[in-house]
């Protein structure tokens, strides 16, 4: 592979397609777009030479449609020739992918017999590995998973307290998610710190319309707030996190709600949204609470206090703490989050300074005092993570000859 080679990565969801060309080794982002309400009345968005462009789609167009005029859309722009390849995020990749991998047709089936696990999500990450195949069947493909990271949890930390034979037939166990953002977020913490991430201790909150949180020691993820499900943990946009498991049989009986009720009820009208009864947006949120709305002010409170809560649950994987980490959309802007989270967790030695707190770190990352445990802002960046590690199997391809 040249060092003038792209790599486009794709991230499918259950309506949306985003995708970005990406030089891995400068980070140079060559075209960037979504398209979204997919089959429905869909829309379909780039930004190439810093200009913003609209595309129609058909009414109902679906991802392979999007992906056909994602690659149309690159020929015009002189870019589907620089393509090394083409990186998936896939969301499970179960026990079977500790790492990403090189899709093969072996590969596709192995996949393809994970779909339980992620009902949701996995089969929608198939569908741009298809349409790929259709459309470029000569371009390399690799898929990084969001699972991946969370396979150094040690059985301790990923066995639910459930009869063991439920994990040996079933792989019922907890597996983590956001695995591609901690990987870049505890490598880059590690430089921006100048220390070794062989030799590094930190905790990180990835949050954002979905949120987890997790212990990463030595460069490797020890426990998680995710399940086996995105759903376990903290609460989020939409989602409940934590639940009493008799819940459901409660909401059954005394409320006649069926499996479907439930699960929409705890994915899609919980977190954020169901405590404000106002948005799963925090900002919206915000708005609402400066303006004296209680539920508002208690959809805020609520979320800071399960974070600072599970967090202080996952430092006990550690020996130090170098850093408490924010990352995500929420995690990287919203200064009163991040504020009301540190001031539940001065035990551990945390001090907000509110100016650097208020610039979200700024340029060295950091939002406490300097006499104070480090907490710090760190961007993430899954697509490059991706982009760097579709680069990297190709490359190893290459030099094996294949």
């Amino acid at each position: 592979m040249t060092a003038q080679q792209n790599i486009l990565v794709l991230n499918l969801g259950s309506s949306s397609l985003k995708f970005a060309v990406i030089q891995p080794q400068s980070g140079h982002v060559a075209l960037s777009g979504l398209a979204e309400r997919l089959g429905n009345d869909a829309r379909f968005e780039y930004k190439f030479d810093d200009q913003k462009h609209d595309i129609e789609l058909a009414n109902g167009a679906v991802h392979k449609d999007a992906i056909s005029t994602l690659i149309s859309t690159l020929e015009q722009n002189n870019l589907l020739t620089t393509l090394a390849g083409v990186g998936h995020r896939v969301v499970h990749g179960g026990e079977t992918f500790s790492e990403s991998m090189l899709i093969t047709q072996e590969n596709i089936e192995k996949l393809d017999q994970l779909n339980h696990l992620a009902p949701l999500h996995n089969p929608v990450n198939m569908e741009g590995i298809h349409s790929i195949s259709e459309l470029l069947p000569q371009i390399h493909q690799v898929a990084v998973f969001d699972t991946a990271f969370h396979q150094t949890m040690e059985d301790k930390a990923y066995l639910y307290a459930l009869p063991y034979e439920l994990y040996e037939q079933h792989a019922i166990r907890r597996y983590g998610f956001h695995g591609t953002s901690y990987r870049y977020v505890s490598q880059k913490a590690a430089q921006q710190l100048g220390i070794s991430q062989s030799d590094s201790q930190f905790l990180i909150a990835h949050l954002g319309n979905g949120c987890s949180a997790c212990a990463v020691k030595n460069g490797e993820s020890v426990d998680t707030s995710m399940g086996l499900t995105p759903l376990e943990g903290l609460p989020m946009g939409t989602r409940s996190g934590d639940l009493d498991p008799g819940l459901s049989e409660y909401l059954n009986q005394q409320l006649d709600m069926t499996q479907d009720d439930i699960m929409t009820l705890y994915n899609k009208q919980s977190g954020l949204l169901g405590v404000s009864g106002i948005s799963n947006d925090m900002r919206t949120i915000q708005q609402h609470a400066e303006k004296g709305d209680r539920r508002a002010n208690l959809a805020i409170e609520l979320f800071a206090y399960k974070i600072a809560r599970y967090l202080g649950a996952l430092a006990t994987n550690l020996e130090r703490i170098d850093a408490l980490v924010f990352t995500g959309g929420i995690g990287e802007n919203d200064a009163l989050t991040r504020s009301l989270i540190l001031e539940q967790m001065t035990i551990f030695g945390f001090k907000l300074d509110g100016e650097r707190n208020q610039q979200n770190g700024d340029e060295s990352g950091r939002i406490t005092s300097d006499d104070s445990t480090l907490a710090m802002v760190v961007a993430t960046n899954e697509e490059m993570m991706i982009a760097q590690d579709t680069q990297s199997i190709i490359a190893q391809l290459q030099d094996e000859g294949a």
